[in-house]
């Protein structure tokens, strides 16, 4: 098997809604980068999953996020990549963002929870949530063998895949009406590296200040 490596090879549904995965997740010695032009990402939730399963930072478990003590599952089509984040980033409220590390979608075929797999990111959606930034990423895996499509940047994407840009927005936009969203358009490849170095720097001056 040539995947980069799993946090955990299998997984189990509790009634309890607690995702075991064996060890435990230590996101603190997990960088953002693997290279220039590569990152880390943390799969919570797979692909075709309607759960809304999220890391617990205290825990260092999955657990199915809950509102009000009910279990969250989006009453919508299912997720259409792995869903998940890039570790050792942050999202700073201060600066307008929402206190989280920087989201990401690995599209290829589903991939479990507690999953980190080397990936490139070659585009990013800007959007606002209820007022605070919560871009996501486009990731491919560099794994050849995970691959289910080839792009090196949006470009190429948006030639190969007509219209597949134009569904991701679309399931961000609806997939859940309880909150206003704001989708302010698709960037590059470089800007999209940028971004992650500037909420890995936040990350940084949070966790680690001089």
């Amino acid at each position: 098997m040539k995947l980069c490596f799993f946090t955990c090879i299998t997984f189990s549904f509790f009634l309890s809604g607690l995702i075991s995965c064996k060890p435990t997740l230590q996101l603190e010695t997990i960088p953002a980068f693997t290279s220039e032009t590569t990152v880390n990402c943390i799969i919570e939730i797979p692909a075709g999953t309607n759960k809304k399963i999220e890391f617990n930072k205290t825990t260092k478990r999955f657990k199915i996020d809950k509102i009000n003590g009910v279990e969250r599952i989006k009453d919508y089509l299912p997720y259409p990549a792995n869903y998940g984040f890039i570790p050792a980033t942050f999202s700073d409220k201060a600066k307008g963002g929402d206190g989280d590390p920087i989201d990401i979608l690995l599209l290829c075929e589903s991939i479990p929870t507690g999953s980190v797999i080397e990936a490139y990111p070659i585009a990013m959606l800007r959007v606002l949530d209820d007022g605070e930034m919560d871009d996501k990423i486009i990731c491919i895996p560099k794994d050849p063998e995970l691959q289910v499509i080839q792009a090196e940047d949006i470009t190429e994407f948006q030639e190969k895949y007509p219209k597949a840009l134009e569904i991701i927005e679309l399931w961000f936009q609806y997939n859940d009406t309880t909150e206003p969203i704001v989708l302010n358009g698709w960037v590059n490849k470089k800007e999209t590296i940028a971004e992650i170095k500037r909420v890995s720097t936040w990350y940084q001056e949070t966790n680690f200040p001089e």
